[in-house]
């Protein structure tokens, strides 16, 4: 019997150890790990760098809470606003964590209370991040939500026009929803959508969540488009498995989150900013960012051509390394028949595929994958 509450419908590997791309199971054979931790090991599993980053941290201190001036901490928040041209930076926990940040800071610093969101996003389960999510079934069973959020349906500019008013504190948006099935934003939508914020003094959020840190061959995935967030927020891949999280602004905004305004008692914790540090030095490089474009284009040119006649296949879609393969039936029999072939992938709703390799995967490892999928897709089309 588990001691553990059931929240998670666990699979059926245990992992024992792994490495770079692979995970060693419990049961002797090895699996290529295309979830990256749900987008968290961008780097694969256990990178030399970033281990020894957070062994050098460990023989220094682990905590002395954030009433110390901590060096780590600025250096981790210089690299951060530096790659995303904001300037200030709140240190949390969990992607959850920033979001409820970001909230609170919006509604703070306009004295406004509605806040703007999409169907199908995702933005964390703690009460605001939930109320935040424009997927009704991450909100069951917990009674009323948070009364000051609006959904309205993703790259619908018209809808977003008439939804607009004197209340409106922010919009918060995700470049490539994630959880809700790998949908990109459209570019009009999202340079309307930054006008409509500049000109009616609300603040643009992008959730950076799964986005950010390299993961679609750019530093944050709201710079393919030109825009300039007010906010922006990161977790997942920042620490590549370390818990830490950020909420990053202008820094017009720094004034309405003084000294007991919020706060965390990990937030910013030495050992999952020195991994951090490790992972923005090696992510943020421009070649290794085009690496992972040329990765992106080279997986979905695979995909296209693989996978792309097959009539059990609808729509195959994503950016960078964040791909989304869409079915005409349930993603979830042909998902655990990937793993038992040795491929771990995961699902974004329930018809979608999601695939996320570390971004130093390499191109044998890509074919490998797809030649999996390809050969799940078309040998269990008929039982699925």
């Amino acid at each position: 019997m588990s001691h553990l509450f059931p929240t998670y419908q666990r699979w059926e590997i245990e992992p024992e150890k792994a490495s770079g791309s692979v995970i060693h199971g419990k049961d002797g054979r090895e699996y290529l790990d295309f979830t990256s931790g749900i987008g968290v090991c961008n780097l694969g599993h256990r990178p030399e760098a970033v281990e020894h980053a957070i062994k050098e941290q460990l023989e220094l201190f682990w905590h002395v809470s954030n009433l110390f001036p901590q060096s780590i901490q600025e250096e981790a928040a210089r690299k951060l606003v530096k790659a995303s041209g904001l300037d200030c930076v709140f240190f949390a926990n969990s992607g959850a964590e920033a979001n409820e940040a970001a909230i609170k800071l919006a509604r703070k610093a306009t004295g406004r209370k509605k806040i703007i969101t999409f169907l199908q996003s995702f933005h964390g389960r703690t009460f605001a991040g939930m109320a935040a999510t424009g997927q009704e079934k991450i909100k069951h069973g917990f009674g009323n939500m948070l009364e000051t959020f609006v959904h309205l349906p993703f790259n619908d500019l018209e809808a977003l026009k008439n939804e607009i008013d004197s209340d409106t504190a922010a919009v918060m948006i995700e470049i490539v929803q994630g959880e809700g099935g790998i949908h990109v934003v459209h570019e009009e939508f999202i340079k309307e959508t930054g006008k409509l914020c500049t000109e009616n003094g609300i603040l643009l959020i992008v959730d950076e969540i799964q986005t950010g840190i390299g993961r679609t061959g750019k530093p944050f995935a709201f710079q393919h488009f030109g825009i300039s967030p007010d906010i922006i927020t990161v977790a997942k891949g920042l620490g590549n498995g370390l818990p830490i999280g950020a909420a990053v602004g202008k820094a017009e905004l720094a004034e309405h989150f003084g000294p007991g305004s919020h706060g965390s008692t990990f937030g910013g914790n030495p050992i999952s900013t020195a991994a951090a540090c490790a992972v923005m030095d090696i992510i943020f490089e421009n070649e290794f960012l085009k690496e992972v474009s040329a990765k992106g284009e080279t997986l979905f040119q695979l995909l296209d051509h693989e996978l792309g006649c097959l009539e059990v296949v609808k729509e195959i879609r994503g950016i960078g390394l964040m791909a989304g393969i869409e079915l005409t039936v349930a993603a979830q029999p042909y998902l655990m028949q990937l793993r038992k072939s040795g491929l771990i992938v995961l699902p974004a709703g329930e018809k979608v595929i999601r695939l996320l390799p570390p971004l130093n995967v390499s191109a044998e490892e890509l074919e490998k994958a797809v030649s999996l999928i390809k050969e799940i897709l078309i040998n269990q089309t008929v039982t699925a």
